[in-house]
């Protein structure tokens, strides 16, 4: 799978700020539409312009980051005892990402297991032999299979 990648891209690529930029220009350029009177509202358009511009990258930046999400979740199904450094010398992705993107593939409970604190290496966890809850919320574990609240977070596990 191809994949267009830039340096820290997925931890830096989406911007809630881009949005809210592009909302301002949505209302300048709607407002600009609105009240025309006389002249043609070239600066409506140009705002609009912008506005959308800023739209397309965003969503793009989305879209992209579920492309990069994958890739890391494929190495590590055909690399399973891979570490971060390998996962990414063979993606090109930097371990800044990488580390993002399994922190969000564990949250949302895509991705079982732990990295070796003397290897580095990652080892999933089977369904059978999971021996520890996971947080919904932050992906923490805890032992306790009686635990109704995570211990690092607060989240409520029963929702």
């Amino acid at each position: 799978m191809y994949v267009k990648y830039k340096k820290n891209q997925y931890t830096d690529g989406f911007s809630i700020c881009a949005w809210i930029i592009a909302g301002a220009f949505y209302y300048w350029g709607i407002t600009d539409l609105i009240n025309w009177s006389g002249d043609f509202p070239w600066w409506g358009l140009i705002a609009l312009a912008i506005a959308i511009s800023i739209t397309i990258s965003q969503i793009a930046a989305i879209a992209n980051r579920s492309k990069l999400r994958n890739l890391v979740k494929n190495e590590l199904i055909d690399n399973p005892n891979a570490s971060v450094e390998e996962i990414s010398n063979n993606t090109r992705v930097t371990r800044k990402d990488i580390n993002a993107i399994i922190l969000d593939l564990k949250m949302k409970g895509e991705l079982r297991g732990k990295f070796s604190s003397k290897t580095g290496q990652f080892k999933t966890e089977e369904k059978g032999e999971t021996k520890a809850k996971f947080c919904p919320s932050c992906g923490a574990a805890t032992s306790k299979e009686s635990a109704q609240f995570c211990g690092y977070c607060g989240a409520n596990f029963e929702q």
